[in-house]
């Protein structure tokens, strides 16, 4: 039975459009007829052109750069649905934003994820669907229904394809001692065993590696992260399990490549041989190509989530 919504109608800002077009794809579906621009004083204007009361609406917005104005075109977006009398309106949110900003980590800090939670389900949104949030305890800053999809099974097929399952010569590593348990389940997916970088931050979008834990000597090194934004402490680890734990050769992957400053360049210039990346965020329209940065789609994960909602059956065994 379909409790909510008469129809998919699915419909994208402008922070990823080529996502949408390949999410409506897999559906079967083209996007809905909207326009999002901005008036002549930087204001965000949204028209829809296209009937929606009653339908079942996906906004397809991830929360990436310019993180204000495409936040602020998917508040907006979800206002004009519910004033358009959508039966019910999803946010799909690729990447969350402000997502690292889930506590207080000294005195008088915001907490940002919190009151952006707040402002989505203010807007209209009746639910919310994003993949890999940066913490998982984010799913409770919000009082509506939120599904956190997993990318990681994504990389598991392409580095089974690539290495094989349960291969001796290859080691998972985590860059941090936070991302442990997201690299402990990819390592029992590919079948090997796991190392930990052990590191400390000095400050902002700065790490000192400390120690290694595991013996990665002479095997090849898959690290797994779930963002790369400035890339600092990706190819500071990858330098160290190269150097310092003597790996052949390091392979990363990471489901949003935010790839701010100078991300692009700090990765040409690693020891990485291949960066795998998801397109939950598109690659940066002004910077230069990277020979090592490759991605791999999540849109058949976002279209089979958008048709199990609308059916309301269950879609647990996509958060694996």
């Amino acid at each position: 039975m379909i409790a909510h919504g008469k129809d998919i109608a699915v419909f994208t800002g402008n922070a990823n459009p080529a996502l949408a077009a390949s999410i409506c794809s897999e559906l079967k579906r083209s996007v809905g007829s909207a326009s999002v621009s901005q008036f002549a004083d930087g204001e965000c204007s949204i028209s829809v052109y296209e009937p929606v009361r009653g339908k079942d609406v996906f906004i397809v917005q991830p929360t990436c750069k310019p993180v204000n104005d495409n936040l602020m075109e998917l508040l907006i977006m979800i206002d004009a649905m519910r004033r358009a009398s959508a039966g019910r309106i999803t946010a799909v949110i690729p990447y969350f934003g402000y997502a690292r900003q889930d506590r207080k980590a000294k005195s008088r800090d915001p907490i940002s994820a919190k009151l952006v939670a707040n402002l989505i389900t203010a807007a209209g949104a009746d639910r919310v669907l994003t993949m890999d949030l940066h913490a998982a305890q984010i799913q409770g800053f919000f009082d509506i229904p939120v599904d956190n999809l997993q990318g990681g099974h994504l990389f598991v097929k392409h580095y089974v394809s690539k290495f094989g399952k349960g291969n001796e010569d290859v080691m998972v590593v985590s860059p941090d001692v936070g991302s442990t348990a997201r690299a402990r389940a990819f390592a029992m997916k590919l079948g090997t065993n796991m190392a930990i970088v052990d590191k400390r931050r000095e400050r902002a979008n700065q790490s000192e590696v400390m120690n290694i834990i595991g013996d990665v000597s002479g095997k090849t090194c898959i690290l797994l992260d779930d963002i790369v934004d400035t890339a600092g402490s990706l190819c500071g680890a990858a330098r160290a399990i190269k150097e310092l734990g003597g790996a052949k050769e390091v392979y990363a992957c990471a489901t949003h490549g935010v790839l701010s400053g100078p991300a692009i360049g700090r990765i040409e210039e690693s020891c990485i041989k291949e960066l795998l990346l998801l397109d939950t965020i598109p690659y940066p329209s002004d910077a230069p190509a990277c020979s090592k940065i490759c991605y791999l789609t999540a849109a058949g994960v976002f279209a089979e989530a958008i048709r199990r909602i609308y059916e309301e059956v269950s879609i647990s065994n996509l958060f694996d």
